[in-house]
């Protein structure tokens, strides 16, 4: 795959989850504050997978990808992550309040993405 069909590839990823953030956004701070993980994670497939739970159906948006919910500790159960880069992986995890953590899993590749719930300026304006 070149660069060139990768960023393809994230571009139609970013204007999904522009439209699934806000449900993201309550099942991850669920999967923290009920005690199921510190680190919740999604996965954007555009096939069905038996990993995690479907939380948003593509077919149901009109979307490219559909979104499992999940987290760190299943992924390291599953080998996705391997026990061994556990701890680069948690002092990389962003902020579960700011940003998604996804793994765009498409035409053979996975790739960890973090992309945030609300630009900066939306931030600041919540803020406020």
């Amino acid at each position: 795959m070149t660069n060139e069909e990768f960023q393809k590839i994230i571009t139609t990823l970013k204007s999904d989850l522009r439209i699934y953030a806000e449900m993201m956004h309550e099942v991850a701070l669920d999967i923290v504050k009920q005690g199921f993980s510190k680190y919740p994670m999604f996965i954007a497939t555009e096939a069905e997978i038996k990993m995690g739970e479907l939380i948003l159906d593509r077919n149901d948006y009109a979307a490219t990808f559909s979104i499992y919910a999940s987290t760190m500790e299943e992924m390291l159960e599953r080998g996705l992550i391997q026990e061994n880069k556990k701890q680069n992986f948690v002092s990389n995890y962003k902020d579960p309040r700011m940003h998604m953590c996804v793994l765009l899993v498409t035409n053979g590749i996975a790739s960890i993405v973090f992309y945030p719930y609300q630009s900066n300026e939306q931030l600041d304006k919540t803020d406020e």
